[in-house]
């Protein structure tokens, strides 16, 4: 994967909250740098999807649907006057659903969600519509948070945590693609983080545990090297780091330390397993990252 390996298309997902459009500020920055087009969604439920089994007038459908797509076409304009293509579409129906499949009838490169809705809940939660996304989406998923919000500038630096897993090895793919290619040197941070199982710290020091730290960080740093060689390029700066504690913890500092623009990170793929993040990594770093987070789903086999 090079630098110059451009989006195309990029499906940006709304409800229309401030982290939605916030969404929609970092996908208009990808999109002038790649040259790319947003297909613009927004999934309406209908009053007799909701499961509330409540009466409803005859005309709310229509009144719901008309006002969807007034906000709709406002959002749209927004990126139009920012010179980028854009396809507005209004969808019926489960909003991650929908968005999955749209994005696969579009073939996106990049779906962008927030991870925080109208709903003032803080951070993602099991069966949302954003991780349910993630999730399932086949192609990388960008998360903004509500922190991001006023917080979006070209992509230079990216964090990207190893285990040097083939999970990984696609993480870097996607996040060197996301880079844009010229202007200023990128910057590529690849990440190990370690740490002494529970059971090596609940009886206390002992003396070998020096040494498990001290041979796992060796490790890491000879892998990582490995790593560095075969990514290097022109335009591109690569740092490696190896650092001992809590992974998803170590994650989040550094990324903060850094001032990295975006956190890139594989997720497992496969569909027996019925919760792809929870209690993982990745779900806790998209929880709690200071900054966007690129989760990619390493494909079925």
């Amino acid at each position: 994967m090079t630098l110059d390996s451009r989006l195309t298309t990029i499906l940006v997902a709304t409800d229309f909250s401030e982290t939605a459009e916030a969404g929609l500020d970092w996908a208009i920055d990808l999109a002038k740098a790649h040259g790319a087009r947003i297909d613009l969604v927004h999934a309406l439920m209908m009053p007799n999807q909701m499961g509330d089994y409540l009466p409803s007038p005859p005309d709310m459908t229509e009144q719901l649907r008309q006002a969807a797509l007034g906000r709709l076409d406002e959002s749209a304009s927004r990126v139009r006057d920012a010179g980028v293509e854009v396809q507005p579409e209004l969808l019926l129906g489960l909003p991650s659903q929908t968005i999955l499949e749209a994005a696969g009838a579009a073939a996106a490169d990049l779906i962008v969600v927030g991870t925080l809705g109208l709903t003032g809940i803080r951070h993602l939660l099991l069966g949302s519509t954003a991780e349910r996304v993630v999730q399932r989406a086949a192609c990388p998923v960008l998360t903004i948070h509500p922190g991001d919000v006023e917080q979006h500038r070209p992509l230079r630096s990216v964090l990207v945590p190893t285990d040097f897993s083939h999970d990984a090895e696609v993480a870097i793919d996607a996040a060197l693609r996301i880079l844009p290619a010229g202007g200023d040197v990128a910057k590529l941070t690849l990440l190990h983080a370690y740490h002494l199982p529970f059971e090596y710290t609940a009886y206390g020091t002992i003396p070998t545990s020096l040494n498990y730290l001290e041979d796992n960080e060796g490790e890491a740093l000879e892998k990582l090297r490995a790593t560095k060689e075969e990514v290097a390029q022109e335009g591109l700066e690569v740092e490696i780091l190896a650092k001992e504690g809590y992974p998803p913890d170590v994650i989040v500092e550094q990324a903060e330390a850094g001032g990295v623009d975006l956190i890139a990170m594989g997720i497992q793929g496969g569909s027996a397993i019925s919760n792809l993040l929870l209690g993982s990594t990745a779900e806790r770093v998209v929880q709690h990252a200071g900054c966007p987070v690129l989760t990619v789903r390493r494909a079925e086999s």
